[in-house]
């Protein structure tokens, strides 16, 4: 047992510890004490109930984004900068991003990713309904990249692949399936989100031409 006063962030940070290991559903003020070695009472001191707590998960996570935005740089340089950093707190909590997103946030650190990205593609000439479609659109890829590349699923659960072997498929019927098992099979995670990031950047410049 620590003798470090218990607070918030120590709190939330244990929960952050507990979503990694176990997942958000293990969570729960009981546990939370539990791993502190505290009363489960004295949580409530800090954070008023469950709920409060999982919105402070995803406030600490979303604190620790790292922007090194250059408002003089060209608006797709910013939008790759800014979905790199999302994508790599995301990458370090995998199972608290999760979290992020399935919660609506009003706190300043919820807020201010949102309110860069947004400013981002005002700046570059969108109107307010394509910022706000673009920035969802970003979002649901750079999720969809993560749940692929780390196996997280939203319900917090291992996802388990198989690889697609060309012994097991019939060329017959399937064709392409047969000839690109082995593309199929592999994933460079890294080049698979650049590639994506470069497809949607591309199509917002189109877009934005029109």
């Amino acid at each position: 047992m620590t003798s470090e006063p218990l607070s918030r962030p120590r709190i939330v940070a244990a929960a952050i510890d507990l979503i990694e290991r176990e997942g958000a559903d293990a969570v729960s003020m009981r546990r939370i004490a539990a791993e502190l070695g505290v009363g489960v009472m004295s949580l409530y001191n800090h954070v008023p109930n469950k709920d409060d707590l999982l919105n402070g998960v995803a406030e600490s996570v979303l604190s620790g984004i790292g922007f090194t935005d250059d408002p003089d740089a060209h608006w797709t340089d910013r939008v790759r900068a800014q979905a790199r950093a999302f994508r790599q707190i995301a990458h370090h909590h995998p199972r608290s991003t999760m979290v992020v997103v399935s919660r609506q946030l009003r706190s300043n650190a919820g807020l201010l990713p949102v309110e860069r990205a947004l400013a981002t593609l005002r700046g570059a000439g969108f109107d307010g309904p394509d910022a706000v479609r673009m920035l969802r659109m970003f979002i649901a890829f750079i999720v969809g990249s993560l749940l692929r590349e780390v196996g997280v699923t939203p319900t917090f659960a291992p996802v388990h692949t198989r690889t697609v072997e060309p012994a097991e498929v019939d060329p017959a019927l399937f064709p392409e399936v047969s000839a690109l098992a082995s593309l199929l099979g592999e994933c460079d995670h890294e080049a698979e989100f650049e590639f994506g990031v470069e497809l949607l950047i591309q199509a917002m410049a189109v877009h934005a031409k029109q």
